[in-house]
């Protein structure tokens, strides 16, 4: 079966053609900001503790199906080949988080100085360390599925990601932001962490319980399959509000989508090509490397477009960046998937 194959058997319509979508949603965040200001400015007036209603939930929608599908009785296989697992936490928690800082302050407070204000610099950074620090969930079964991957290791090492997550996204992250001089909203960041992975995960184990009981794991599949438009519209809904806020600030500068790109580009193509040396080094079965490297280098970008609108707000340069990295993401990945099918052949069976 060729790349492009599988592609189309792998993935949606609209899953395949993500980044089109969030382009054209981007078009329309512009367009309508320009035109209905007043509907933007109420939608952003409807805020919580911190928490802007709307947003919340549109996040809901686009994270709750993924949680559904984690399966926790994974964990049980945790101790079998445990080099795939060791790669994807050591590359996820102790790398990625730190790299993808390093290159935002490089990037945006030095190579692109002259081109970005010190503050909206500030903002920029922020994002792309929320993107850093959130591995990817729900997208990393498309990818292993493209790689014919192990199902059950990769379920496996999102099941221990998502577990880890709870405990470590919120630290790495204030640390990183302070680190990078950027104000720390405790109280916010906690808020962000509840609501947006250990709420949706409670739900999504709940109801997975529940559907397991009436008919298995078909049933599990049935209902992912009902809900799983909604976690595109919830996506696409929510970067046409975050472009409406923003229009005045990109027409101003178009470059900034370009610039925001080139560490997020930089950083994506680094961090699986360091996975995947370190998977050929130590000799790991291709449908086990190919996996635990393509989670490294994808991101859950949904909670890091959360995280971001909740810290920052709606019309933040941080919220920004976290809707460029969502459009950057499927094409970097479905290149990634062509060149693991390419170099298949370095891996034993």
């Amino acid at each position: 079966m060729s790349t492009s194959d599988q592609v189309d058997a792998g993935l949606g319509t609209f899953e395949r053609l993500l980044s089109l979508w969030v382009a054209l949603a981007i078009a329309a965040g512009l367009i309508l900001g320009s035109l209905i200001p007043g509907v933007f400015a109420t939608l952003a007036a409807m805020e919580v503790a911190s928490v802007n209603l709307p947003v919340a939930v549109l996040i809901w929608a686009m994270v709750y199906p993924m949680m559904v599908g984690v399966d926790f009785g994974a964990l049980s296989h945790i101790g079998e080949r445990p080099k795939g697992l060791v790669i994807t936490l050591v590359v996820n928690w102790l790398i990625k988080p730190f790299t993808m800082a390093a290159l935002g302050v490089l990037f945006f407070n030095y190579v692109f100085a002259d081109l970005i204000p010190p503050d909206d610099a500030q903002a920029y950074l922020a994002g792309v360390i929320l993107l850093g620090a959130a591995p990817c969930t729900a997208m990393v079964f498309v990818w292993s599925n493209l790689t014919r991957g192990d199902a059950t290791y990769t379920l496996v090492q999102v099941s221990v990601n998502d577990v880890v997550m709870v405990f470590a996204f919120a630290p790495i992250v204030a640390f990183l932001l302070g680190v990078s001089d950027i104000t720390v909203p405790w109280e916010t960041l906690i808020l962000s962490v509840v609501l947006y992975v250990l709420l949706p995960l409670a739900a999504g184990l709940l109801t997975r319980r529940s559907l397991v009981k009436q008919g298995g794991e078909a049933a599990v599949d049935a209902f992912k399959a009902r809900v799983a438009p909604f976690s595109i519209t919830g996506l696409l809904v929510t970067v046409v509000l975050l472009f409406g806020f923003q229009g005045q600030v990109i027409l101003d500068r178009p470059l900034v989508i370009l610039l925001i790109a080139i560490p997020l580009l930089i950083q994506s193509y680094g961090i699986f090509f360091v996975a995947y040396g370190a998977a050929k080094l130590w000799r790991v079965p291709f449908n086990v490397a190919a996996p635990c490297a393509l989670i490294g280098t994808s991101n859950f970008f949904e909670l890091a477009v959360a995280v971001a609108i909740s810290l920052f707000g709606l019309g933040s340069g941080a919220a920004l960046a976290t809707v460029v990295g969502v459009l950057v993401e499927v094409p970097v990945m479905l290149s990634l998937v062509a060149f693991a099918n390419r170099t298949r052949g370095w891996f034993p069976n």
